[in-house]
């Protein structure tokens, strides 16, 4: 059921070709908003166009890679004139995973790529289209977190850090933005069934093919929640201007422990988090290739 919100917007979705970025779009248009769709794969994203005209709705799509400043300041001077005041909702969607294990068996190339896409991915399309949304005075920016933004976990330095940052970014606006018309949600998902754990290929020294394959395996068996529930959610908190979104029994187990033990909790969830990630150094170890 619509509200007066997204039918009177504009909603512009990075990583729009597939999860929850797919769903988003889908579920956007058929809320009313004129959906705008980017993303690095065109041919996933005309797969998502298609969906969307099945369903029929219009989606206008772009390719568009999130990393790359140049690409994203020119996107949103093409953008911007086209919007004829209409109120934006932008959703820092796109973000990738990596597979390499600990820190110390991460290479800083592998961790640079990440930090590009999910932080700077994030921070690109938020100032690029910043001007207008001041000019406006009105709008809502959603940039999606993590659980891994709320508490750290082993083997995921990279994507840890990565979330922490979106956190801390998006609660940076939302103090900023206080006595505007411009709202921000940060949301943090917990395992949400999509292919980013498949495409976080194995990078480093030590990561396998066969020890990708255990983690997908284990993170599929994992994850509780649904791409299209959690896009439901995320326009849900749109609609009712909400700040910030858990998603997920598991997002609001971590969220709760690591707020109620913020030291402890990285030893109370050890055990869990070995069993929805492998651990390429102890596979190694245990002779497994």
């Amino acid at each position: 059921m619509s509200t007066s919100y997204l039918p009177n917007s504009v909603m512009l979705i990075t990583g729009a070709a597939s999860g929850i970025g797919r769903e988003l779009a889908l579920q956007g248009a058929k809320r009313g908003a004129a959906v705008i769709g980017v993303d690095i794969n065109f041919s996933e994203l005309e797969e998502t166009q298609a969906l969307v005209r099945k369903e029929g709705n219009e989606i206008e799509i772009h390719q568009l890679d999130v990393a790359d400043k140049a690409a994203v300041f020119a996107f949103a001077d093409k953008i911007i004139p086209t919007l004829a005041g209409r109120r934006l909702v932008l959703v820092n969607n796109a973000g990738v995973g990596l597979f390499s294990g600990s820190f110390e068996h991460t290479e800083l190339e592998d961790f640079e790529w990440l930090l590009n896409v999910n932080l700077w991915g994030t921070i690109y399309p938020c100032k690029a289209f910043y001007p207008y949304f001041i000019r406006q005075n009105e709008g809502h920016i959603v940039n999606l977190s993590s659980v891994f933004g709320l508490a750290g976990a082993a083997n995921q330095s990279a994507y840890c850090t990565s979330k922490f940052a979106v956190r801390g970014f998006t609660e940076t606006l939302r103090m900023e933005l206080a006595g505007t018309n411009i709202r921000t949600t940060v949301v943090h998902p917990g395992g949400i069934k999509t292919n980013i754990v498949r495409a976080s290929l194995p990078k480093g020294p030590i990561a396998t093919e066969a020890m990708h394959c255990k983690s997908v395996r284990q993170f599929e068996r994992a994850a509780p929640t649904t791409a299209e529930k959690a896009a439901r959610l995320i326009l849900e908190a749109i609609e009712k201007k909400k700040q910030r979104l858990v998603i997920g029994p598991d997002g609001k187990a971590l969220d709760f422990i690591s707020r109620l033990l913020p030291v402890r909790y990285t030893k109370i969830l050890k055990g869990q988090i070995a069993k929805t990630f492998t651990d390429p150094y102890q596979e190694r170890k245990r002779g497994k290739r």
